[in-house]
């Protein structure tokens, strides 16, 4: 990994209220490893009685159908080019969630801000694939961000 930093993000997106909904993947190419070393969830939920949201983030294989989202980097002077891609806006889901990284819940009146711990990053593997997955009781409106590196 040559520590090329860069974003991701899903924009906003609208949860269908009781559906699981891939909101942004990345997609490692085929010979380079990704290291993902932070991500951000909010909303924009103004209801205390709301539902906490389950958030997951998998390794899938699938690609559903879907859009390409803009992956910028940290420092646009530098003159390699990312390999990484990156998906949002689903209309049709990854067909498979193959292992699960990490899931937990928060309240969609607020959000999340996870910077992984040196050593412990996620890594996805050449050409796989790492989705952020959530699931609200009602329908909210969500921004996932992601940063990594390659």
């Amino acid at each position: 990994m040559a520590a090329i930093r860069f974003r991701v993000s899903s924009g906003e997106e609208a949860l269908a209220a009781s559906t699981a909904e891939t909101v942004v993947q990345l997609v490692a190419a085929a010979i380079h490893r990704v290291k993902i070393t932070e991500y951000t969830i909010s909303f924009k939920c103004t209801s205390a009685t709301d539902t906490p949201v389950r958030c997951r983030i998998f390794r899938q294989t699938g690609a559903g159908t879907s859009a390409a989202a803009t992956v910028v980097k940290d420092d646009v002077s530098t003159d390699e080019t990312l390999q990484t891609t990156a998906r949002n806006a689903f209309t049709v889901e990854p067909t498979s969630d193959d292992a699960l990284i990490d899931e937990f819940e928060v309240h969609p009146q607020t959000g999340t801000k996870v910077f992984l711990p040196l050593a412990q990053e996620i890594l996805v593997a050449g050409g796989g694939r790492v989705g952020f997955k959530l699931t609200a009781a009602q329908a909210q409106t969500v921004v996932v961000s992601v940063g990594a590196e390659e």
